[in-house]
């Protein structure tokens, strides 16, 4: 029997990771031991403390009903002595915060929060898929923005001003830039928020990877004023090597946090109570933790260079995040011929640039979640290639 799709699916295809890691998967059933180097899933594990409050919490008889729709006040307030402690940012526990079951589902409750049929909303090109799937799927019209190596991945706001932003009701923006690793000057912050009060269009920094080989993490909400128009998403998955735990936040003025939960509270109930603890003690881990963490893809990403050296790719060394773009020789068409060749010939898998738009064609992507061992495995291999 034919049944037919809804219409909100129409020109949304299976995430491509999704795709791509059947695939690896097919490949590895025939004996090819593929080395994955393409997503950014950290292979640590959280904080020795972090793993004990789960379990103790979980072996409580109490800790397993419902949770409030708000999340934990302990967690609350966690994200909001963090906030306060890396970034100089206040933000209210009972009033301008929401924990999230990963910053991903944010994503799409903001989108089905604020987008009707016909609204627009700006997003980046190379960015995060996510983006663009979850307007589409609210019903809104995702409207590209590019961003280009020469104007340091930023948005040419002169540009953008030159365009009917008259249907714009978001623009999506997440510095340090994944997947180009750029980080954020503090002009160009408060150019987005200037521009955002400007044109009266609800700002959306996704910011998950300000803690990852960067000494100076920055909030979006630093900006002076900046709660009247922004609305910043965070994440332990990166910065606490807690991905599979699936915990994010979300912070807002106070009348952000209450439209946003009038759509999460209809979707879910809340994160089991015992995770919640577990992430409010990983926030409070200090500079230590951080610094080991960074020590470790410090190493790895000397390793990813020497990869990219073989290839002949042109890099920064001064990008941050769990990744390392890199620009492909004009000998390739585009970042999915490089990637083809090493998959198949050197069975090591590298992300193309051009899944995260058009103006990632002529790059590549490696993560660093792997061990030395594996990015020596892997230049081996390419060595041959």
């Amino acid at each position: 029997m034919a049944i037919s799709t809804s219409k909100r699916l129409e020109g949304i295809g299976e995430y491509y990771f999704s795709q791509k890691l059947r695939e690896i998967d097919s490949l590895n059933k025939q004996g090819k031991n593929i080395i994955n180097l393409g997503i950014g899933s950290p292979d640590l594990p959280p904080h020795p403390d972090v793993i004990k409050v789960l379990q103790e919490e979980a072996a409580k008889p109490n800790t397993h009903a419902y949770q409030n729709y708000k999340g934990s006040p302990i967690l609350r307030n966690a994200i909001s002595e963090w906030y306060a402690k890396w970034y100089g940012v206040n933000v209210y526990p009972e009033t301008e915060i929401l924990p999230l079951i990963g910053s991903k589902e944010g994503i799409m409750h903001i989108c089905m929060t604020y987008l009707n049929e016909g609204d627009q909303a700006l997003i980046p090109n190379p960015g995060y898929p996510t983006y663009s799937s979850a307007v589409k799927l609210a019903g809104g019209e995702a409207v590209s923005y590019t961003l280009l190596e020469e104007n340091n991945w930023e948005p040419d706001f002169d540009a953008l001003e030159k365009t009917d932003l008259s249907k714009v009701k978001l623009f999506w923006v997440n510095y340090p830039h994944m997947p180009t690793g750029q980080l954020p000057s503090m002009e160009f912050l408060e150019k987005v928020v200037a521009f955002g009060k400007k044109h009266q269009i609800l700002i959306c920094h996704d910011n998950p990877y300000s803690f990852i080989l960067n000494e100076t993490p920055v909030s979006l909400l630093s900006v002076a004023g900046a709660k009247e128009i922004v609305i910043e998403l965070n994440s332990l998955s990166k910065s606490q090597n807690m991905a599979g735990w699936r915990v994010g936040m979300l912070c807002a003025a106070k009348e952000r946090i209450d439209e946003i939960l009038r759509f999460k509270s209809n979707m879910d109930s809340g994160m089991f109570l015992p995770v919640q603890l577990a992430a409010a003690k990983a926030l409070g881990l200090g500079k230590e933790w951080y610094d080991g963490v960074n020590a470790i893809y410090a190493e790895r990403r000397k390793k990813v260079f020497e990869l990219l050296n073989l290839l002949h790719c042109v890099y920064s060394t001064n990008q941050v995040g769990l990744f390392v773009w890199a620009k492909i020789p004009s000998t390739y068409k585009d970042g999915f011929e490089l990637s083809d060749k090493v998959l198949y010939g050197a069975n090591t898998f590298i992300t193309p640039g051009g899944i995260f738009g058009t103006a990632g064609n002529g790059y590549i992507r490696v993560s660093l979640c792997g061990s030395v061992e594996r990015f020596d495995q892997a230049i081996e291999r390419v060595k041959q290639l």
